[in-house]
């Protein structure tokens, strides 16, 4: 007896019940001993879904892996590892009604095609009758959950078999590698030896169904192209690299022994890409304030150190970025990289080279997300705006300069100018910069800042007071190019410290507080964090700042309030607010309740991400180093993973050390974030 494949695939792309739909396998006691590909046109009308059964009918609405999934510390549960098998057996039917599709579809597809096709199918409904058994022995009938249409949305619409071994075989069954073998190895860990079986028998067949869409993939991708360029270009969104692996520890001797070759296994191990949500799309662009005071707006050329510096930790943004957004660099990262971030637990976004995202342009994008909005941001950004759907809100995308007031150091002294704080004058002349040294110098340093810097960038101190040929060369050349000059004493620091906010259309939130470390000229160095701020600090300090100065009234509640009538109704986004604990002449302690603001993300910020994304407790301090000042990349590397870091080389009780961007891509600047036990073992590790 023979039957044709077309008559096979008929049954199982149509049939009602699950009996017609698995038991034309060579795995059923009716199985035909010769199946016989002759009749190939078409002839039927394809369906829009499979048929199934009225308890197994798909649905959008169907349960999704994360909700259906147990607990790995619930795997010993019974009924959860129903759960879990019900979801596996609906993506094997799936994957049998979609090889049923695909030779009914394309009944001229090569003859050897077909074959590997049909012999796959087989393994499939296997595999499908092998999880209904096992979850029979859990107390559970298929059909008694929901199950989802994804596969079939993502693999269903093909045009022609290279969709196919693409979409099926190379994404969703090279996954199943992944999930497979890890789930194999949980079920054998709580005792569930029958499942593991059936697990490691399903991970066997699919090297090979992986391997069989590998072949065909070859013979038909676009000559010239490697693999993994050629699978680049095959995939479109929402389908992307990323969902050819699973989320479960990422099998490379599977996939070498289905035959992917070297580079599509190292690339595809260390990519990241939505997986359906739209993404946000983040820039770190710390340029941003000069460009403002530049006349040349957009086309701002900064200074080569800067360049270095916006160029260098452009992967600054994964502190904050979610999983599925993709974040703007200049460089790729190496593989090394990248797999030294996912050993340390961080969770990478997609990383797209500027210049290189025609892929992005052609998906739907959440939202636009630079480190600043001004004049560059409004011109780099604007290129995805048609990407972006109305009603999502994007601040400042169209730059006209009416915004750079509040970047100005002008912005933090209204607001002290609120607060009832009068320390530093904006002056617009030279005489006026003059007279207002003499008045505020007493005896001691006047610091001079450009209104438009950061990081203690553009700022000049003057020794008693007393002038230079190079600081009036600097005055003047900030007045010519800014316009003014802010003037404040030079005040004995003893604590500097930030205040984090959230500001949205429900108002001005404070996100946390964080302690900055500056040099003895005030440029930034590092940032100290901590559940609890303040942890660490002596009891002078805390009494003052606690007692004395009730800051947390002053910053969680006062600030967001003259923060809100400030920022106007069109402000949104990150908010930092930077004060100070200084040492009067009495020696006595004195608050300074703002020292400059900055409307953007900031390096406060950064560490609080951090440490939220560490998802410990502890302390975490992070560092912006110079690479020139490092030495040996590799031995200090070797060190910082080891908690030995500058100065305190005996082994620390360390949580994590590790570099954010490539120190060995970087032309100078290298970001590092620090978790440890406690405040104790950060302080005494670091000498900034």
């Amino acid at each position: 007896m023979s039957r044709e494949i077309r008559e096979v695939a008929e049954a199982v792309l149509f049939g009602r019940s699950l009996d017609e739909k698995l038991s034309v396998g060579k795995y059923s006691g009716t199985s035909p001993k010769i199946v016989t590909d002759v009749v190939r046109e078409c002839g039927v009308s394809l369906p829009s879904l499979p048929g199934r059964p009225s308890e197994l009918i798909i649905s959008e609405r169907g349960l999704s892996a994360g909700s259906t999934f147990p607990k790995v510390n619930r795997m010993d549960e019974t009924a959860e590892r129903g759960k879990m098998l019900h979801f596996l057996a609906n993506h094997e039917l799936l994957a049998t009604e979609l090889m049923a599709l695909v030779l009914l579809k394309f009944p001229n597809a090569p003859a050897e095609f077909r074959k590997g096709v049909y012999e796959t199918m087989r393994e499939e409904q296997a595999h499908t009758l092998m999880y209904m058994r096992r979850m029979r022995e859990c107390g559970m009938g298929f059909g008694e959950l929901p199950v989802n249409d994804y596969f079939w949305r993502m693999v269903a619409p093909m045009e022609c078999p290279m969709d196919f071994v693409s979409r099926l075989s190379l994404v969703f069954e090279q996954a199943n590698l992944d999930y497979s073998l890890h789930y194999g190895r949980l079920f054998r860990e709580v005792g569930d030896t029958g499942t593991a079986a059936v697990l490691e028998k399903i991970y066997q067949d699919e090297i090979g169904h992986v391997g069989h869409g590998l072949k065909w993939f070859r013979k038909w991708k676009e000559e010239g192209l490697t693999d993994w360029a050629a699978f680049k270009k095959q995939l479109h969104f929402p389908l992307t690299l990323a969902r050819a692996k699973g989320m479960a520890p990422y099998d490379r001797d599977g996939r070498e022994l289905a035959g992917i070759d070297s580079e599509w296994v190292d690339k595809l191990e260390v990519i990241e890409q939505s997986r359906g949500r739209t993404p946000i799309v983040h820039w770190f662009n710390p340029n941003e304030e000069l460009a403002m005071a530049s006349p040349r707006g957009a086309d701002f050329q900064p200074k080569q150190a800067h360049v270095i510096l916006e160029k260098d930790l452009a992967m600054l943004p994964i502190a904050w970025a979610r999983r599925d957004d993709v974040v703007l660099v200049d460089e790729m990262p190496s593989r090394e990289h990248l797999l030294r971030l996912k050993r340390n637990g961080m969770v990478i976004p997609e990383l797209m080279k500027i210049g290189e995202d025609e892929d992005l342009l052609e998906r739907k994008i959440g939202g636009l997300r630079p480190w600043a909005w001004g004049p560059m941001a409004s011109k780099l950004m604007s290129r995805y705006q048609s990407a972006v759907p109305s009603g999502v809100d994007l601040p400042w995308k169209d730059w006209t300069g009416q915004n750079s007031e509040l970047f100005s150091k002008c912005c933090g002294l209204k607001l002290a100018d609120l607060l009832g704080e009068y320390v530093g004058r904006y002056c617009e002349a030279s005489e006026e910069v003059l007279d207002s040294v003499r008045e505020l110098c007493k005896g001691g340093d006047v610091l001079l800042k450009a209104p438009w810097s950061s990081a203690g960038r553009g700022h000049f101190r003057l020794l008693n007071g007393e002038w230079t040929g190079s600081s009036r060369s600097w005055l003047e050349k900030v007045l010519a190019q800014q316009g003014g000059v802010v003037v404040e004493p030079w005040l004995e620091r003893v604590l500097d410290f930030s205040a984090q906010y959230e500001v949205s259309e429900g108002g001005v939130k404070l996100a946390g507080m964080t302690r900055v470390v500056n040099d003895s000229a005030g440029r930034y160095l590092g940032t100290f964090v901590h559940h609890k701020w303040s942890s660490g600090l002596d009891s002078e300090l805390t009494e003052f700042l606690f007692r004395e100065s009730d800051v947390m009234e002053l910053y969680k509640v006062e600030v967001p309030k003259l923060l809100e009538s400030l920022l106007g109704e069109d402000f949104r986004g990150n908010f930092g607010v930077d004060a100070m604990v200084y040492r009067t002449s009495e020696n006595r302690l004195k608050l300074r309740k703002i020292v400059e603001v900055n409307p953007r993300m900031t390096m406060g910020r950064v560490a609080l991400e951090l440490l939220k994304k560490s998802n410990q407790t502890g302390a975490g301090v992070y560092q912006i180093l110079r690479k020139s000042k490092i030495g040996n990349i590799g031995e200090w590397l070797s060190q910082i993973e080891r908690g030995c870091v500058r100065g305190a080389l005996e082994k620390m009780t360390s949580r994590a050390s590790y570099p954010l961007n490539d120190p060995y891509l970087a032309k100078e600047f290298i970001s590092v974030w620090h978790i440890r036990e406690n405040e104790e073992e950060v302080m005494k590790m670091f000498v900034f």
